[in-house]
């Protein structure tokens, strides 16, 4: 799957690009089934929210055939090698959940601080990759951006450790508020099987899910291979060392998983 120009130079002005109905619904519900079997897991990489609902699962294309084929998926990785110029290896994989009524905040923050602090990538070679396993609506959850901050650089940031179970390197309201009076704030919404492409500089967080509508979202972290880590800081299944380009798998690996 490749981008057209009009597409690309969305990208390059806003910082992210939206589309829906990448992927059928048989295909968004077969890798949710997965999913839940994912948070079911007792394992390191799950992470929960204080409740004890699942928030995210990191490196889930390690353990699970689902999410191995959807880290090859074309549709997924041919889009961001158009856009990073080249082959990309996974930094990161997340299969994050907002549960109903007890989903968690994510802080306003940008992917690449935290990459370039703690594990040292030499550049914003990188970008986010994502789609909806659920149907994501303004009520339950959905990532909120400001357009353009990508072309702003990296910004000041404070760890914050103490918020949520996952630290991030976070942005402080003043500078957050600058950003939003030039650029807005927008929430991208669609049904299961839509994708959004996002760069690794853009200001992004989600709030807080208080409605009865869970929501799982998909996130491939894609790098350009020659850009890759140089610090080792946090564990292997979070910041991956498999530097070795991603070869897509057909077009058709989900379904064909179901015949196997």
């Amino acid at each position: 799957m490749r981008l057209l120009k009009k597409q690309i130079d969305r990208f390059e002005e806003e910082g992210y690009l939206f589309l829906p109905e990448v992927f059928t619904r048989h295909e968004a519900a077969l890798l949710k089934r997965e999913a839940e079997r994912v948070y079911a897991l007792d394992r390191e990489e799950v992470w929960r929210e204080s409740s004890g609902t699942a928030r995210t699962a990191f490196a889930a294309h390690t353990y699970n055939e689902g999410f191995r084929r959807l880290g090859r998926h074309p549709r997924l990785i041919e889009p961001v090698m158009q856009l990073l110029g080249g082959p990309v290896y996974m930094h990161q994989f997340k299969v994050n959940a907002k549960a109903a009524f007890d989903g968690e905040v994510w802080q306003w923050h940008q992917d690449y601080g935290t990459w370039r602090r703690d594990d040292e990538m030499p550049e914003p070679r990188a970008m986010n990759i994502a789609v909806f396993l659920d149907d994501v609506t303004a009520a339950n959850g959905p990532l909120l951006f400001i357009p353009g901050s990508h072309r702003q650089g990296v910004l000041a940031a404070g760890h914050d450790l103490a918020t949520t179970s996952y630290p991030l390197w976070t942005l402080d309201r003043a500078t957050v508020t600058k950003l939003a009076e030039h650029g807005g704030c927008v929430a991208p919404t669609g049904p299961a099987g839509s994708m959004l492409l996002f760069s690794s500089l853009l200001v992004h967080a989600s709030p807080p899910n208080i409605s009865p509508f869970g929501r799982i979202i998909v996130y491939l972290s894609l790098c350009h291979v020659e850009n890759h880590i140089r610090r080792f800081k946090r564990p292997e299944w979070i910041a991956h060392r498999d530097f070795t380009p991603i070869e897509p798998l057909a077009d058709d690996c989900l379904t064909e998983m179901e015949r196997a």
